[in-house]
């Protein structure tokens, strides 16, 4: 992301057929309410009836949030290729959003076994960014990191520069095959398909995230190695 008072000069740092090009106008139809209003009859079904009918209802409960969570994610997809996402920009101080991310994730680390460690410089961790963008981009690498560290360590260093803020995310799990690096940011992949059955997700964090950093004329990067683990940066 562009440091302090840099984001202006990287604005338009694109060909100019590029900058030109416009998109047709998608619509963007947001149907969320008709699956939120399942919600409470699923979460009072829960209660006054026998257990096998209890856990049904706890298991619909589970498919609707992961229901809402994949029409989210698929109605934040078309605002990218229709060209309607705009950044809400502001002076971030980083360090603030990855302490919030580590906390509202601990609960999954403590699940999976794994330790999150913030590696935060003593100055600030300044950029001109949107803070909500910026921290679904946290979240989802750090998410990431825990569900496929194998109950080892994560961490999150932060670097600071002259016109620039990295953060990169650090695990010590199944890693990347040669080649998965380049695959990785792709729309519904997944490196061992059968995890998705245990770790859940939609298969298009990591692609929002891409598109959120390249909102911001920044970079999203990723390598690793088979069975030592992987790093995201962002940049």
């Amino acid at each position: 992301f562009a440091g302090r008072g840099q984001h202006d000069k990287v604005a338009d740092a694109r060909p100019e057929g590029l900058r030109d090009r416009t998109r047709p106008e998608v619509p963007v139809v947001d149907h969320g309410g008709d699956a939120a209003h399942l919600r409470p009859l699923a979460d009072e079904s829960r209660t006054g009836f026998d257990p096998s009918v209890a856990r049904s209802a706890e298991l619909l409960a589970g498919e609707l949030d992961r229901f809402e969570e994949l029409l989210a994610d698929l109605l934040e997809i078309s605002r990218f290729d229709a060209g309607a996402a705009a950044l809400d920009v502001e002076t971030v101080d980083l360090r603030s959003p990855l302490r919030r991310v580590v906390e509202a994730t601990r609960p999954l680390a403590d699940r999976r076994g794994s330790v999150v460690t913030l590696h935060l410089p003593d100055e600030p961790a300044e950029a001109e960014v949107d803070e909500r963008r910026v921290e679904r981009i946290l979240r989802n690498l750090v998410v990431n990191a825990i569900e496929h560290g194998e109950g080892r360590p994560v961490d999150i260093h932060v670097g600071v520069g002259s016109d620039a803020v990295a953060v990169v995310v650090e695990d010590h799990g199944v890693g990347l095959r040669p080649g998965e690096a380049a695959n990785v940011f792709t729309r519904f992949w997944r490196a061992d398909p059968a995890r998705a059955r245990t770790t859940g997700g939609t298969g298009l964090g990591l692609s929002i995230s891409l598109e959120d950093a390249r909102l911001h004329n920044g970079w999203l990067q990723a390598w690793g190695e088979r069975g030592v683990g992987s790093r995201f940066r962002l940049t």
